[in-house]
């Protein structure tokens, strides 16, 4: 009897360890689903793996630049007049000397025709008294054959040699009259020029200001006015961009760079600095800055460009290659970064930085190759201690939790 209530006992106490044990069990449970579904979700940044490539120096210009043609001349002819004939239109091709308008010049080339007409009545003025010449000459001649045969008296000869002369001197006079004809002549046909305007080289005809029928005038010294026609060049193109006068100074003829433009988003166009002007720009309410021009090293790849886009220059002052980089807006004042450790917390740390540009940053220490640097800053809550997931490897988890609920 007393070994059986010893057993009852035994089991019961077993049912109640059984029962405390299972208690604990469900508590820790709660607990745990509690601290699950209260704690903090991981903030989710962006991140860049730090590699290793190239990374320059390089100077921007402050503003943005403009494609601009090796040859634009903006043409107007010398005289004024009225627009007789345009024998162009914006946007047509034309070659070196090819008549681009012409000024109402009746009067001019009516006058041409007459010292031509001169001209002619002057040589044939010329013909006459040089042949006139001759003949004196002849008669001189025998008249001296004539006085070695005293034939004829010295008087004789002497009247036959003075009008060979005489008429010898009239000859030559007259060559004269013929010269200043055809300097006549000259003068008609540039004052008949003054009202051609020719292209001075090939290119495209850019602007056209005027229409047949309407009045040209000359623009007056010192005010400018619309030209007649804008011939362009567009054979040979170069960009033209502000540099701030701090870091002119760093720049060389023949420096190597790059051209973006805003029309053709992420390409780049590899030029050459051509020219640095030797004066600084003073604008008013704007930096100083020192106009530098870059060409295109590659001038087939710029030939579709069309002058006056805008355009952003990056010249190269120095570079290294095979050296640890991260990205520059991951950089935190004091040259800190912060890191995506393994255990998904952040770690802030402090590198040292070597060469730079707005995209790369050096590290020469304080990195390894392939260390998460977080780039996302700005976020809210990103800072160190912070638990954090990158934001691809979130999508990834959030992927694949969508493929298994389906």
């Amino acid at each position: 009897m007393h070994t059986m209530r010893n057993s009852n006992h035994r089991a019961q106490s077993g049912r109640l360890a059984v029962q405390g044990a299972l208690a604990l069990i469900v508590v820790a449970l709660l607990a745990a689903a509690a601290w699950y579904l209260t704690r903090p979700k991981p903030l989710a940044v962006a991140v860049a793996l730090a590699d290793v490539g190239r990374v320059e120096t390089t100077i921007a210009n402050t503003r943005a630049g403009s494609v601009m043609p090796c040859r634009r001349a903006k043409l107007a002819p010398p005289a004024g007049g009225r627009i007789e004939r345009l024998n162009v239109t914006e946007g047509d091709r034309v070659r070196p000397g090819q008549v681009l308008l012409t000024l109402w010049n009746d009067d001019l080339t009516a006058r041409e025709r007459v010292s031509r007409e001169q001209l002619q009545t002057a040589k044939a003025h010329v013909r006459e008294i040089c042949e006139l010449a001759k003949a004196s000459a002849r008669d001189a001649n025998r008249a001296r054959d004539l006085r070695a045969r005293n034939f004829v008296s010295q008087e004789a000869v002497e009247r036959a040699d003075a009008d060979a002369a005489a008429k010898q001197a009239n000859c030559d006079s007259a060559g004269t009259q013929v010269a200043e004809a055809e300097a006549r002549i000259q003068a008609s046909r540039a004052d008949t020029d003054r009202t051609v305007l020719r292209a001075p080289f090939a290119g495209i005809v850019a602007e056209v200001n005027g229409e047949v029928g309407e009045y040209l005038t000359p623009s007056p010294p010192g005010i400018p006015t619309l030209p007649a026609v804008d011939l362009i060049d567009d054979s040979c193109l170069y960009v033209s961009a502000p540099i701030d006068e701090v870091d002119a100074a760093q720049l060389k003829v023949g420096m190597t760079g790059r051209v973006t433009l805003d029309a053709y988003r992420g390409q780049h166009f590899p030029g050459r600095v051509r020219r640095i002007a030797p004066y600084v720009l003073a604008v008013e309410k704007q930096a100083r800055t020192v106009e530098v021009e870059v060409e295109f090293d590659r001038p087939g790849e710029a030939k579709n460009l069309l002058v006056g886009y805008s355009a952003d220059i990056e010249i190269v002052v120095t570079g290294r290659d095979n050296v640890v980089r991260v990205p520059t807006p991951a950089l935190m004042p004091g040259n800190r970064v912060l890191v995506l450790a393994a255990g998904g917390v952040l770690e802030e740390r402090k590198i040292e930085p070597g060469l730079a540009n707005w995209e790369f940053t050096e590290v020469k220490s304080g990195l390894a190759k392939g260390d998460k640097v977080v780039t996302s800053l700005e976020r809210e809550g990103v800072k160190a201690g912070a638990h954090a997931v990158a934001e691809k490897a979130l999508a990834e988890k959030r992927e694949a939790d969508k493929a298994q609920t389906q």
